[in-house]
């Protein structure tokens, strides 16, 4: 398979680590603006990553642009003064004007480069005074301008050879020396370039400077640019190096070549197989380019706007894309030209556009790519559950649906049962969809091609969801994890370690729902990618960590509403509910809530903001707003009959019922969640049952419910419903001490207790650093912390320590 450069990284940054066992270890990476993209991505990857590892990466560039944003910077000033006078001294065999030595200390800013090759470029006259510099230029511009001047007075097949070196990109003298052979160059001819000091000949060709080859290559006629490159492609080996042959023989054809194109198209299909994205997406574009029949040229012009998107170029391949639209585009064609555009917009934002965009490119492939066009419309579905309600028109889930709803043949893959069932659901209702939506799940349950469930296990977790399966949402997103991690699909990786955190949330779990918002964070950091906060949110709701979740909340909100994405603002606003229904403000809680269930197309939060919903608006006086709630919230329930709803469903109707039900529903309640991993709900279950007894003059069972509620609120760490069972517990006369951990558990920084629990669960220093980007050296230096913080001596300890 294409390696994934995020686990090439990975292995970088090992690879480095183990060289710095011995001694530190310094790498240096200069002229950071000529890396190839793919080689820039690795290695400020690993800049990134680097923990305790004796190792210093630095990078010189221009301008610290791309990859580089966000690395500490030092900006390197050009020499001053006496120190910019003594350099110049050092080069000039001429009197020089002291106006004039001033002038070039000015004009190059005190580059050393600069300060060197202007003035070697000089003439004796131009140092004496008179008429000054030549005119202002950029200052990479005036010393390539200098090089030009010296290249130009060398003899011709000096500057022949030169330009043959130039063309070389590898600097490989024997295939120069044998492309000159051909030319009828002579050896000789090498010695006025290295005697002008431009140029040296070893192991390697070298020039001093980029900028000397860039002055070789570009003053030379375009002509004199295909000569030297048919001449190389003659001396290069098809075999061992048939890339590099194709390159050549691309800048060396004068026009349109169907051969070279085909041997350039080939070079893409190797390079995709490395991992260079960039680099098939340059072949495919040259292939393009050189392609005489335009169907063809069409078609390469496609893929090389696709391989520029999967490169992360996406104005290169939005060009490519109006290139290809200029040729024939038959059905297939344009169907593809739409999904390059489709994709385009769901890779830069998961908003508004991306459905609609995607529904087009699957109704365009449904006739002729049956199997691809279903593909699509499953993109086209996740797309619009991202936009929900905010999808543009055209683009919406019930347009989808409406789309694939119209029989398609037998669904023989699990991920077809998925894509009928959530169009059912949407159509049909949800309980006409719950046969074919079980289907499916029970399929992605149970035993299947490790290929085919990392591409279906999206929108199974979506199901397991929808269909308020607490197993199944733990299986799924735990399995959905380790094949992200085992294949590499780190750009999946962060949705399902949010899924997972959020079932871990609403489980109780909320120190491993904090380990795995911790690997979330460092995935998005490893790669960029920032699918929203989602677990983060749910968790700092759930502990009632006002300071941490409300930034959170609002910056979700705001992103939300400016990229289009109806999902997560029904996250945001639902974790709000949930922070102020713990924290006691009722009014905020419903308001909140209310904006969160306000659209059905929010599929997931929907039905979680309606329990919210109806709790706040009890406590607020709000009963017309709870019954309307609740309405819907029974539906639902009836229909999935799971536990989990079912308990939600219970508890939200004692809280409506009056004095003569409300008990029967509680215990309802209490008895639903107890057979679900639902722990943080049932504990809100004893919680409200508690407050109801109190209030009905039942101290003592008041106090029953609201020792289980804060003892579970307590070791679950929910601080803000702990505080709101305490005080109902002491409203009932009872006096109790909040208890306080025992263990230095508290101590541990977020990446200490990560570590701590990967290495409970039996991981080795090697898998702790593959799952958090981290060598496996940081990883035992912070396991090393963990033990004297938690006062362990072995890893065995770690399972009584840590709660």
């Amino acid at each position: 398979p294409v390696p994934d450069r995020f686990l090439v990284g990975l292995a970088v940054l090992s690879v480095l680590a183990e060289a710095a066992e011995d001694r530190p270890l310094v790498c240096v990476v200069d002229d950071t603006q000529w890396l190839d993209r793919a080689s820039a991505q690795v290695l400020t990857f690993v800049a990134r990553r680097l923990g305790m590892e004796s190792v210093g990466l630095v990078f010189s560039a221009r301008v610290p642009a791309g990859e580089l944003t966000g690395l500490p910077q030092l900006v390197i000033e050009g020499l001053t003064g006496q120190d910019a006078r003594a350099l110049l001294d050092t080069v000039l065999t001429e009197p020089v004007d002291i106006r004039v030595r001033e002038e070039i200390i000015a004009e190059t800013g005190g580059n050393p480069l600069a300060l060197v090759e202007l003035s070697r470029g000089l003439t004796p006259g131009e140092l004496a005074g008179g008429f000054g510099l030549p005119g202002a230029l950029a200052l990479p511009d005036r010393i390539e301008e200098t090089f030009q001047r010296r290249i130009s007075a060398l003899p011709a097949d000096a500057r022949r050879l030169l330009l043959l070196a130039a063309a070389e990109p590898l600097g490989e003298p024997l295939l120069v020396w044998q492309a000159a052979d051909n030319l009828g160059i002579d050896r000789a001819a090498a010695n006025p370039a290295v005697d002008a000091g431009l140029v040296a000949f070893g192991a390697r060709v070298r020039f001093r400077h980029p900028l000397v080859r860039s002055a070789v290559y570009h003053s030379a006629s375009a002509q004199g640019r295909q000569e030297a490159h048919r001449a190389l492609a003659e001396v290069t080996d098809p075999v061992l190096d048939p890339d590099r042959r194709a390159w050549h023989r691309a800048q060396a054809a004068p026009g349109p070549d169907e051969e070279v194109a085909a041997e350039l198209e080939g070079s893409a299909g190797r390079a995709r197989a490395r991992g260079g994205f960039a680099a098939a997406a340059a072949f495919l574009e040259r292939a393009a380019v050189l392609t005489p029949d335009p169907a063809k040229r069409t078609t390469r012009a496609l893929a090389a706007a696709q391989a520029k998107v999967q490169a992360g170029a996406v104005d290169a391949g939005l060009d490519l894309l109006a290139m290809a639209e200029t040729g024939p585009l038959g059905e297939l064609e344009r169907a593809r030209a739409d999904l390059v555009r489709a994709q385009v917009a769901y890779v830069t934002r998961r908003g508004r556009d991306a459905p609609a965009l995607l529904l087009n490119a699957a109704k365009r492939l449904e006739p002729i790519a049956p199997r691809l066009a279903r593909a699509t419309y499953m993109d086209a579905m996740m797309a619009a559950l991202f936009a929900g309600r905010f999808a543009a028109p055209g683009g919406s889930i019930l347009d989808v649906a409406r789309q694939v709803s119209a029989p398609s043949g037998p669904a023989l893959t699990a991920s077809d049962l998925l894509l009928d069932g959530l169009a059912a659901n949407f159509l049909q209702g949800y309980t006409a969809s719950l046969p074919i939506l079980r289907s499916a799940l029970n399929a992605f349950v149970g035993d299947m091609r490790a290929d085919q469930e990392l591409r279906g296990m999206p929108e199974a977790t979506v199901v397991a969801l929808v269909l308020w399966d607490d197993d199944a949402c733990e299986v799924l997103f735990e399995r959905w994890a380790k094949y992200c991690r085992k294949a590499g699909a780190l750009s999946e990786l962060p949705i399902a370690l949010n899924g997972q955190a959020l079932i871990r949330v609403l489980a109780g779990d909320l120190s491993g729902a904090a380990s795995l918002v911790e690997e979330v964070r460092a995935a998005t950091d490893a790669t960029g990618l920032e699918p929203g906060p989602y677990g983060a949110m749910a968790l700092a709701a759930f502990l009632g960590h006002e300071a941490e979740a409300s930034p959170l909340i609002e910056a979700s909100t705001s992103e939300a509403l400016l990229r289009g994405e109806g999902g997560r603002l029904a996250a945001a606003t639902w974790a709000s509910a949930v922070l102020n229904n713990g924290l006691g403000r009722y009014q905020n809680a419903l308001a909140a809530a209310q904006q969160a269930s306000e659209s059905p197309l929010d599929v997931i939060y929907h039905y979680w903001a309606l329990a919210e919903l109806i709790e706040a608006a009890v406590r607020s006086g709000q009963s017309a707003a709870a019954t309307d709630a609740y309405r819907r919230l029974a539906e639902m329930a009836a229909a999935t009959a799971s536990g989990w709803a079912l308990g939600l469903q219970a508890r939200s109707r004692a809280l409506l019922a009056d004095s003569a039900e409300a008990e029967e529903f509680y215990e309802q309640s209490i008895e639903h969640l107890g057979h679900t991993r639902m722990r943080a709900e049932l504990a809100r279950a004893h919680l409200v049952f508690g407050e109801w007894l109190r209030r009905q003059r039942r101290p003592g069972d008041a106090r029953d419910q609201l020792r289980a509620a804060l003892d579970m609120f307590e070791a679950m760490g929910m601080e803000a419903f702990s505080e709101r069972a305490m005080r109902e517990l002491r409203a009932t006369g009872e006096r109790r001490a909040r208890k306080r951990s025992v263990s230095s558990q508290g101590e541990l920084t977020a990446q200490e207790a990560q570590v701590a629990k990967l290495a409970r669960e039996g991981l080795s220093n090697p898998e702790i650093g593959a799952r958090l980007y981290i060598s496996s050296r940081t990883a035992q230096y912070h396991l090393s912390k963990v033990f004297t913080k938690l006062n362990i001596t072995s890893r065995v300890q770690l399972e009584q320590v840590l709660t």
